[in-house]
């Protein structure tokens, strides 16, 4: 699954290498809506992160509501940190929605 706002994040920074692969990927596409700037708000609400990185709280927000199983992510700053993960799924947990888990790209890909 990728969202039209890691699309767009890809196509402004990403190799070109990278963006040209993405024709290639068979993946579901999901466009942001409201209840995803709402909750990525409470985020900012909460402090979680800052203004600055309301790209990183769009992210989870996206993973969330989607229910994806797992979200990978290479940002150990804002994203695949312990204090930010237990953070994320407070709010998840008082609005409602399920925990999310958030894992590094070696975490979930099999040895050889």
């Amino acid at each position: 699954m990728i969202s039209s706002h890691v699309i767009a994040e890809l196509e402004k920074g990403a190799p070109e290498h990278v963006v040209m692969n993405l024709d290639s990927i068979d993946y579901k596409k999901y466009s942001v809506n409201d209840e995803m700037l709402d909750l990525a708000e409470r985020y900012l609400d909460e402090e979680i992160v800052s203004e600055k990185y309301r790209g990183d709280a769009l992210n989870i927000t996206i993973a969330t509501i989607i229910d994806v199983n797992v979200l990978v992510s290479w940002n150990f700053k804002h994203i695949v940190n312990l204090n930010k993960i237990k953070l994320f799924n407070s709010v998840n947990f008082k609005e409602g929605y399920n925990l999310l888990e958030i894992r590094t790209p070696q975490e979930v890909l099999k040895d050889g």
